[in-house]
């Protein structure tokens, strides 16, 4: 049997065509799981249901700020003079209520806070000065009007740090405490008053109490 010698340009070609036929395979194959992949991700897109709305409630519901009241002072020695005149209240501390002026006993409708040196007179929440006037009886005046129907006046101050239309806030400092007319005896003193709805209180029955700033309709809470 006689073979025949292949001239030496076959091999390579044929091996050329072979590689060919795979690169070509290949790239068919891969087009066809392009396509496949570009088909499937158009399918998602169509069966997915976009949502225009924020999912996130614009309206943030406000968390209430609790505060506790100050007292209108920040010195430690501090002592009461005169009590709030208290109608329910025993006739012992309605007598230590009264204020003696002109031959006339009247009411105290605050509290009397006294020291021997001039103290410091703050504000007892945050609010806005509505009036600051000097009286021929009760000396310089402060009255501060707060987010929550309460109202806090502070009188016979020697001094005041403040005017009509400021915004001032809880313990900043307002005026220096001084001397009125309209009860000389006491001497260096801050007389305080405080009002809810345009009702006088009692002060002590809410200094040091906490009240909610955002319920106007909240009163101080033990």
């Amino acid at each position: 049997m006689k073979t025949k010698k292949l001239k030496g340009w076959v091999l390579p070609t044929i091996y050329a065509c072979f590689f060919i036929g795979i690169f070509l395979v290949t790239v068919g194959v891969s087009n066809v799981l392009l396509e496949k992949s570009s088909r499937e991700q158009e399918n998602e897109s169509e069966s997915i249901n976009y949502v225009s709305d924020s999912i996130i409630d614009e309206e943030t519901p406000v968390i209430q700020q609790i505060e506790t009241i100050l007292k209108p002072y920040t010195d430690t020695d501090i002592k009461i003079s005169k009590y709030y005149y208290d109608y329910k209240g025993d006739e012992t501390k309605q007598e230590s209520s009264l204020i003696y002026h002109d031959n006339t006993y009247m009411q105290n409708s605050g509290v009397d806070y006294t020291k021997d040196e001039v103290f410091n007179v703050v504000s007892i929440l945050d609010g806005t000065v509505i009036n600051v006037k000097e009286d021929e009886l009760l000396g310089k005046c402060v009255e501060i009007k707060h987010d929550n129907n309460y109202t806090s006046i502070y009188q016979s101050l020697s001094e005041v740090n403040v005017k009509k239309g400021d915004s001032v806030l809880r313990g900043q400092l307002i005026g220096k405490s001084g001397e009125n007319k309209i009860d000389k005896d006491m001497g260096n003193h801050l007389h305080f008053e405080l009002y809810i709805k345009g009702q006088i209180v009692d002060p002590l029955e809410y200094i040091d109490k906490e009240v909610k700033k955002e319920d106007n309709s909240n009163q101080a809470q033990e």
